[in-house]
């Protein structure tokens, strides 16, 4: 056992208590997240773990982590990946929990109904930008993707905002382009009301949905704001049934005449 022969101050204790009572559950928590579950500070944590012969609450982690899921000795690469996909979960758990706070449901019904409906996303938001854009077409019959940046960037907003636009859909997620914030701002001095997929509150946005990102690997990873984007996408489907069945269909049909999509070949 971990703790065999070993001294423990009463904090230590407090927080041994705490991973023997909820060992399941505290091998995915950060060391601030065992901290205020189990009443200490973040460095009693850290210190926990070194007086157990750890670097740090990381590896005593892993350390820990089977005894629960099984399996033997992680390599520093698989603990890395394990770690990074721990963090998404645990991202995707806090959106769960803070879904009632979106107004998803009012969100989409206002995205459904303007026309048309530009899709904002530069640099690392690009990918998300993207990935909306391209299943709220599916169902919307004007989405415009503006993925560049200067004049462009610029006069597509205009445009969209001449043509009838009421909305934009915004992805801001770290690191935040300059040219971004400076959209946001420049459509709402064209009368545009602003809906922001980001990762922090307080942008200045009409409506904002924050979710958390994965910062454990060289690059952030985006699972939660992901499962935000696709969610307002189905409330934007569930506003107009009528229309987003008949596009569906339609798109079956245009699909299947070109061959558009295939079935790979068993290797």
């Amino acid at each position: 056992m971990l703790l065999d022969g070993r001294r423990l101050s009463p904090v230590q204790h407090r927080i041994a208590d705490y991973l023997s009572e909820h060992l399941d559950e505290a091998i995915f928590l950060s060391s601030v997240e065992l901290a205020e579950r189990a009443g200490v500070s973040q460095p009693s944590v850290t210190r926990f773990a070194m007086v157990l012969g750890f670097a740090g609450y990381p590896e005593l982690r892993q350390a820990l982590r089977p005894l629960v899921l099984g399996g033997g000795p992680e390599t520093p690469h698989e603990s890395l990946l394990r770690g990074a996909i721990d963090c998404e979960i645990r991202n995707l758990v806090t959106v769960r929990e803070r879904l009632s706070a979106f107004p998803i449901k009012e969100l989409g019904e206002h995205l459904a109904a303007t026309e048309p409906l530009p899709v904002l996303g530069l640099h690392a938001s690009c990918g998300l930008a993207t990935t909306f854009a391209y299943y709220a077409r599916r169902i919307h019959p004007d989405v415009r993707l503006l993925v560049h940046g200067g004049s462009e960037l610029a006069e597509g907003l205009h445009a969209a905002q001449r043509a009838g636009a009421e909305w934009v859909v915004a992805v801001v997620l770290p690191r935040y382009p300059a040219e971004t914030l400076d959209a946001l701002e420049y459509a709402a001095k064209l009368g545009l009301r602003v809906a922001a997929i980001t990762d922090r509150a307080g942008l200045p946005a009409e409506v904002v949905l924050d979710a958390p990102v994965g910062d454990g690997l060289v690059f952030n990873s985006h699972a939660a704001p992901l499962a935000l984007a696709m969610a307002l996408v189905e409330a934007m489907a569930e506003a107009v049934p009528l229309r987003t069945r008949a596009r569906l269909e339609e798109y079956d049909r245009m699909a299947e005449e070109t061959g558009t999509f295939r079935t790979p070949d068993p290797a």
